[in-house]
């Protein structure tokens, strides 16, 4: 064997190891996922055995699924409210505290909640919303309002954990929108002033077009990661199961999401072909999302991205 030969094999079984496991851990699940899309099977027998069912899972879910449509519905509702109203929060405290001189304990204050995991987060919030002892009706009753069923009700439920959501993530929009502002230079600012611009005007011509990469950053990753909202749903309420709501639970149907109905599918009623069907489903939902809010952004002005 040529020496050359030799050491090109040898830089190949260093790199192996890499791809090998990228393998093991996305192709091979993908594949898999993509096999059980289109066959029935339960877990209990080897895949092999899997009935071939062709589009029949889409078909349902599509057609007849009223949970998964449910579970659409409030999944929309969910990311769109979570990422516009965070996105207008973090924006106005960004600007609000960029130029002071406690910038970083504030800074320190709305990022606390994003190194906490969503499962402490979602118990926390839990027993603060409890109806009886929770110090959120403790203090509605403090000041004489009528205490509020938070996550029982189906007109609360779900906005009860898009506020914990939106509570959660602030920090991380806020550092996002305070870098760039940073990156704004003060020149423009003062050529604004010099031209006789007011702060509204000064936000609207010089601040918000150059803060569009920044907007598109957060608003697709944002979107991102709420269609794919999972914890919070699944400790604070369960969510709404096939069978109806748990106990303390919201009621049927009124907090189920996608990534949890796709979970209570395949692990708890063991319809992986379904669960697989419904998980390409989320995937090209999140892919067509992506892809128009990046041609909106890019029409806009935006070619960083």
């Amino acid at each position: 064997m040529k020496r050359k030969t030799r050491h090109t094999l040898t830089a190949y079984s260093f790199l192996s190891p890499a791809p090998i496991f990228y393998a093991m851990v996305l192709i091979f699940p993908i594949g898999f996922s993509a096999y059980l899309a289109f066959h029935r099977w339960n877990m209990l027998t080897p895949p092999g055995s899997a009935r071939y069912v062709g589009f029949s899972h889409f078909v349902y879910l599509l057609s007849m699924d009223d949970l998964f449509r449910a579970a659409l519905r409030n999944t929309v509702s969910f990311a769109v409210v979570t990422v516009l109203v965070g996105m207008l929060l973090a924006l106005i405290i960004a600007l609000a505290i960029n130029r002071m001189k406690s910038a970083p304990l504030w800074r320190f204050i709305f990022f606390t909640p994003m190194v906490i995991t969503p499962v402490a987060i979602g118990i926390i919030w839990k027993y603060l919303y409890e109806p009886v002892y929770g110090l959120i009706n403790t203090g509605l009753r403090v000041l004489h309002l009528p205490a509020q069923s938070w996550l029982s009700s189906a007109d609360q439920a779900l906005p009860a954990i898009i506020l914990v959501s939106i509570w959660a993530g602030l920090g991380g929009m806020i550092i996002i929108f305070e870098a760039g502002l940073k990156n704004i230079p003060l020149m423009y600012y003062d050529q604004a002033q010099i031209d006789g611009a007011n702060r509204w005007q000064q936000f609207r011509h010089v601040t918000l077009p150059l803060l569009k990469p920044t907007i598109a950053f957060i608003s697709i990753t944002g979107m991102i990661s709420a269609w794919q909202v999972f914890d919070l749903v699944f400790v604070m309420t369960r969510g709404a199961t096939i069978a109806g709501g748990s106990a303390g639970s919201a009621p049927h149907e009124s907090t189920i999401v996608m990534a949890l109905h796709i979970y209570q599918t395949a692990f708890e009623y063991l319809r992986m072909g379904r669960a697989s069907a419904m998980a390409f489903i989320l995937f090209f939902v999140i892919l067509a999302i992506t892809l128009i809010l990046l041609r909106a952004l890019r029409k806009g002005g935006i070619e960083e991205i």
